[in-house]
């Protein structure tokens, strides 16, 4: 463990750092407003730009989100996103996990029902973390606290680097 500022720990002090995908380059009728867009996983992908709570990477960077465990049926109206921790042992599951359910509803229209949940077998709490995740009144009542709303906002700000 090392200290971060506050005194708090670095449980993985030393991630594994990845490239970033790049961008995704829009087609003349992705951008035609007149012209109906499914949204597909590289879109749900994109969107998921979300800071590290601990390290000033993104989730991208660390491997935690990927556009491989983006599922999405824009027919059906549903979106499902796997993330998977840097550590079996991560406390900051439940905050990634609640940072990327908040960015996808404030980002989605309404017709979207939203499951974020931990990549099976990546976690030792990975049925708590889930069920934490899936309960709307348990994540409604998180984001009712201002404290860990503004943790929330800072992972999902865009960090100029």
């Amino acid at each position: 463990f090392i200290k971060m500022s506050g005194g708090a720990r670095l449980e993985n002090a030393n991630p594994v750092i990845f490239q970033r995908s790049g961008e995704r380059l829009l087609t003349a009728s992705e951008e035609d407003e007149d012209v109906h867009d499914p949204i597909d996983d590289r879109e749900i992908f994109d969107i998921l730009s979300i800071n590290d709570p601990e390290h000033p990477l993104s989730l991208e960077e660390l491997n935690v989100v990927e556009q491989i465990r983006v599922q999405v049926d824009d027919a059906g109206n549903t979106v499902g996103v796997e993330f998977t921790p840097t550590i079996p042992h991560c406390s900051m599951a439940t905050l990634i996990g609640l940072s990327i359910k908040v960015k996808l509803l404030r980002s989605l229209p309404d017709r979207f029902k939203i499951d974020v949940h931990i990549t099976p077998g990546t976690h030792a709490s990975e049925e708590a973390v889930n069920k934490q995740l899936a309960d709307k009144e348990r994540v409604a009542a998180a984001l009712e606290n201002s404290s860990l709303l503004e943790v929330v906002n800072q992972c999902l700000s865009t960090r100029t680097i």
